[in-house]
């Protein structure tokens, strides 16, 4: 069974003139009026082809098409919320594929066994209220409701209140059952443009650790200390970077390591540092692995401390282990890519998504779609009309082979 890749394409289109930026992308924070918009196009669609519209608490919205028995109902989504001036795809594709998927079956006039859910998750962005993917934690109870409804943005504002004044309130529970849950989305990265492969079969999501780093040299005069005898942290957290980047390429090359914040205390421009604060991001899809890079970068950071006279204190700040998505549910999604003669790996997610959290819930998994020069998080990003209508595809007959499977388990 194909969607209809005209169609799908031109939702993309529609959704995008809200909040479209000068450069061809996106703003649409999570519970601005632009967000609001954005869903409230979706929910005209839904109605078109008479969907039921649901809210939960957090602000979650769910649109039912009913199945042919009173069963959990496989569930399709991602989110409408953006970056501030981010692109046209992340998420929106996920939401759209989706409501593509249930058009085909509406006009189609097929009845699933199972109910048929699409849902937008409030907040995955974390670009407005952190942290992200706030909608899907709360249903999955990785957050209290409460902690994320205190939650307030940079101008103080919360999400208590933006839910009330948006009127994104309802009464739908929480970790209600799901047979299964599909997401579809743009890969975010290079990996399946450079292979010129169209589908990445998503088994899961890599392992994160985050680590807070304090390097204490000795505060001295940038003019009348030698260099020999400086205890300088700045050196010494440069020369850190440097050896733990040549670690991980050599000793790990499925892992990533990531600088991101850096600050000095005190800072002066004719100051030897006495203090660099910064941050240590490892990942690797193998939980093992990433402990040993966690040791190994412990090794490097102890060695190059004693030889430069500094001291480095090291603390976990954040342990996410990698994610494996349901082996059947991706069986659904190699099944599909098959039959349809897409070209196609097996891939991990190397960023978050809404389905990381889904997986600790139910049957999970991911259908990737490759992004133009791997570009995400920015006004560029840009997917093809025609890898819109493949991932579509895939999605569509991943779903109807869950529906067929699911059943017919049940059934036996």
């Amino acid at each position: 069974m194909k969607s209809n890749g005209q169609r799908l394409w031109q939702s993309l289109m529609e959704m995008a003139k809200i909040g479209a930026t000068e450069k061809g992308g996106n703003t649409r924070l999570a519970l601005t009026d632009l967000d609001v918009a954005g869903r409230q196009l979706l929910i005209q669609w839904a109605k078109e082809i008479d969907l039921s519209i649901y809210y939960d608490a957090v602000g979650n919205l769910f649109l039912r098409r009913e199945g042919t028995a009173a069963v959990d109902p496989i569930v399709m989504g991602s989110h409408l919320d953006t970056q501030p001036k981010g692109g046209r795809f992340d998420g929106i594709y996920g939401v759209l594929s989706g409501l593509e998927v249930i058009r085909c079956l509406h006009e189609q006039k097929l009845q699933t066994h199972h109910p048929i859910e699409l849902v937008v998750w409030m907040n995955e962005e974390g670009a407005r209220f952190t942290p992200a993917m706030m909608g899907s934690a709360v249903f999955t109870n990785v957050f209290s409701l409460a902690q994320v409804l205190a939650t307030t943005d940079k101008e103080g504002v919360s999400v208590a209140s933006e839910l009330k004044r948006t009127q994104q309130i309802g009464d739908l529970p929480f970790a209600r059952p799901f047979t299964a849950y599909y997401e579809a989305h743009i890969e975010q990265g290079p990996v399946l443009e450079n292979s010129q492969i169209e589908i990445g079969v998503v088994t899961g999501g890599q392992a994160i650790l985050w680590l807070d780093a304090k390097t204490s040299g000795k505060a001295a005069h940038a003019g009348t200390t030698p260099m020999q005898m400086r205890k300088d942290s700045m050196i010494a957290t440069a020369n850190m970077m440097a050896q733990l980047e040549a670690m991980v390429l050599e000793q790990f090359p499925e892992g990533l390591i990531t600088f991101g914040e850096i600050s000095v205390p005190n800072s002066s421009r004719n100051t030897i540092p006495a203090t660099v604060q910064w941050s240590i991001d490892l990942r690797h899809p193998n939980d093992d692995l990433l402990l040993k890079m966690e040791q190994e970068t412990q090794k490097i950071i102890d060695a190059l401390a004693e030889k430069r006279g500094v001291s480095v204190d090291v603390s976990r700040h954040w342990h996410n282990p990698a994610t494996y998505f349901d082996t059947q549910c991706v069986a659904t999604v190699q099944a599909a890519v098959t039959e349809l003669g897409f070209s196609h790996q097996h891939i991990v997610s190397g960023a978050g998504h809404d389905a990381i959290n889904l997986a600790k819930h139910c049957p999970t998994t991911m259908i990737f779609i490759p992004c133009e020069g791997g570009l995400s998080h920015n006004e560029a990003e840009n997917i093809s009309a025609a890898q819109a209508e493949q991932g579509a595809d895939v999605l569509l007959n991943a779903i109807l082979k869950a529906d067929q499977l699911r059943a017919l388990a049940k059934v036996s």
